[in-house]
């Protein structure tokens, strides 16, 4: 198997080290791996067994995220960022990847995002198709605006199979962070920490033993944290401290820290037995990045988080509030930060015992392994469905059979933004819609949104899309719980109702909720001016009143929504062509297509459209309108 994965750090090395334990943990599994990174050079970081594609590297300053530099001073214009853009296309090409992996995008990264909608485009396209994921770490810098996060999920269901969630909803979940709608839930794919465990040094050493650690990470943005433990040591002269400095931070500033410090302290260039020395230590005073979090977990260690918090970044604030709530770390605010309020909080830590951390798992690279090998299994079977699917479409076509398809969608009442989604599909194919509309609650303003639509029919749905089954019962409107003639009453008044709001729209077919309907209801229908009824699953050949039926529902609605599994949904379409195909032309009604415009997400949204288009593509199908059908069989 093999794993594209495109990461860019702009300021630490953590999304590298994430990525990189990632990549080590698939290649240990017999992967072939490569890593695309975008960043500065990052030498410290192990990739040991992946194959490193350096790009063009970017990198910001401070938190200014959208201002992007390709070397100090020097502002990466487009023309460096195209060659970046082409030296991932071409990494995708020189791979041919089972599986791709965005670390950040479309959470974030939105400065890259040309290149990154340019690699999905182009992934997506392929022939097979990879499996896509996008890579988050446990907390995300909440969006700005609410139109971000909408993007982010659009983006989402437009291209991708799933979200690998490196943290723990146990501990800190999603949503704590970042809007986490049923549509994104679904779609998260949770793996545990994946804590870069690989780096250690001599454990048997003495350095860090009973010291308390400074750490501020890899970058510039540690130096307030650094310059207020200085000041902390001295006012703590009895312990010693060791403060480490990020090889971000420039020689002049590294040497002006060690001038600073007392003599009870150690400056230091970072060292790659951080674990190690946090193991030793008597207390650890850091930040809260990801990565520093879970070696403070492995050395279940006494901490102090003061989480970097400059501009509008809230992510690692976040992180630190819910290690806090959990007793599991001291917390202190960057911005009153002094040498004296750290040097109190350092003497109290060091009072208490060590925090249990057991709870926060950190095998999350394996089992990212574990659970990209299985999502790339079921991509795997999709792409092989729709081979499947192309070669009984081209089976009809070479034989002269044509396939008719017709399209219902139900629970229509108003406009909304996911009708106008539904209204554009069906505008892009030119193919006819039948909305099932629920005549009690059906609004004049969407018989105004339907009046220029040409090729789409109404249906009756019901008349309330209330259930008056029994508790114990499957749900239902017009069942064998209520009177015939109540029902047809409520079926009579339905039709007129639409009849007034729909001129000329409004077909003579009802469309029960739930799919259920009495027998006795059925067969009386005509009574109501009804020519036809429309359930699912495959009519009875003869049966009356004439049966339209639907067979093929996107939707797993066993599992509480979303996209059913595509190989299993392709395959029933491919049984219902091949029942079609095995049966006299005509005698079977035309192949209904199910939907449910309220509740579908991007990925029923891509889905239904890529269905729709191979069978257009394909020479052999077509989608009629029931007006034709039912005209040829009235029961008048």
């Amino acid at each position: 198997m093999k794993v594209l994965i495109a990461v860019t750090h702009l300021l630490g090395v953590g999304h590298l080290a994430r990525m990189a334990a990632v990549g080590r943990a698939m290649a240990a599994a017999g992967w072939e791996v490569t890593v695309a990174s975008g960043g500065r050079p990052a030498p410290l970081v192990n990739t040991q067994g992946c194959r490193l594609v350096q790009l063009p590297p970017v990198h910001c300053v401070g938190t200014d995220f959208r201002t992007l530099y390709a070397a100090t001073g020097v502002l990466a214009d487009a023309a460096h960022l195209a060659v970046r853009r082409a030296a991932l296309i071409e990494a995708f090409d020189a791979m041919r990847p089972d599986a791709l992996i965005t670390e950040l995008y479309p959470f974030g990264r939105r400065s890259l995002a040309a290149e990154f909608d340019a690699l999905l485009a182009h992934a997506h396209a392929a022939t097979p198709r990879p499996a896509i994921f996008s890579s988050i770490r446990d907390v995300l810098n909440p969006p700005s605006r609410p139109e971000r996060a909408e993007a982010a999920l659009a983006r989402l269901g437009a291209f991708y199979d799933g979200v690998l969630f490196h943290g723990a909803t146990d501990v800190v979940p999603l949503s704590a962070s970042w809007p986490t709608p049923p549509a994104l839930a679904r779609r998260l794919i949770e793996t545990g920490y994946v804590h870069d465990g690989e780096r250690h040094g001599d454990d048997a050493g003495s350095d860090g033993r009973d010291e308390i650690v400074v750490s501020g990470g890899g970058s510039a943005a540690g130096l307030p944290l650094a310059r207020h433990a200085i000041d902390a040591a001295r006012r703590v002269p009895e312990r010693h401290w060791r403060l480490l400095v990020g090889a971000g931070v420039p020689a002049d500033a590294f040497d002006a820290l060690r001038a600073e410090a007392p003599a009870n302290m150690v400056v230091e260039r970072v060292r790659p037995d951080f674990p190690a020395l946090l193991a030793r230590a008597a207390l650890s005073v850091s930040q809260a990045g990801y990565n520093t979090v879970l070696d403070l977990a492995a050395a279940n260690a006494r901490a102090i988080l003061v989480p970097f918090a400059e501009g509008a970044e809230r992510e690692q604030t976040i992180r630190a509030t819910e290690l806090a709530r959990r007793s599991l770390a001291l917390t202190l605010d960057a911005a009153s930060l002094t040498g004296e309020t750290l040097a109190q909080a350092a003497r109290a830590t060091l009072g208490r015992p060590r925090p249990d951390w057991s709870a926060i798992g950190r095998d999350g690279a394996a089992r990212t392994a574990q659970l990209v090998g299985a999502a790339v299994a079921r991509r795997q079977a999709a792409n092989a469905a729709w081979q499947r699917l192309d070669a009984v479409l081209a089976r009809a076509h070479a034989a002269g059979r044509r396939l008719d398809f017709w399209w219902r969608d139900d629970d229509a009442t108003e406009p909304t933004p996911a009708l106008d989604r539904l209204l554009a599909t069906r505008a892009r194919w030119g193919i006819p819609l039948h909305l099932a509309v629920i005549p009690s609650r059906a609004t004049p303003a969407l018989a105004e949104r339907l009046a220029d639509e040409p090729e789409v029919e109404v249906l009756a749905h019901g008349w309330a899309h209330a259930n008056h089954a029994p508790a114990a019962e499957k749900k239902a409107e017009f069942g064998a719980h209520r009177s015939v003639d109540v029902m047809l009453t409520e079926a009579r008044a339905g039709k007129a109702r639409l009849g007034d709001l729909f001129a000329g729209k409004p077909l003579a077919v009802f469309v029960p909720p739930w799919n259920r309907i009495a027998p006795d209801l059925a067969q009386a229908l005509p009574q109501a001016g009804f020519e036809a009824l429309s359930t699912y699953k495959r009519r009875v050949p003869g049966e009356a009143p004439l049966r339209l039926n639907t067979h093929w529902d996107p939707i797993d609605w066993r599992a509480g929504g979303g996209l059913g599994d595509e190989a299993a949904l392709l395959d029933l379409l491919i049984r219902l062509i091949g029942e079609e195909l095995a049966s006299p032309p005509g005698a079977l009604e035309p192949i209904g297509l199910l939907t449910h415009h309220l509740v579908h997400d991007g990925w029923i949204d891509r889905f239904l459209d890529e269905v729709i288009g191979r069978l257009n593509a394909s020479g052999a199908a077509r989608f009629v309108s029931l007006r034709e059908v039912v005209a040829k069989h009235s029961l008048a």
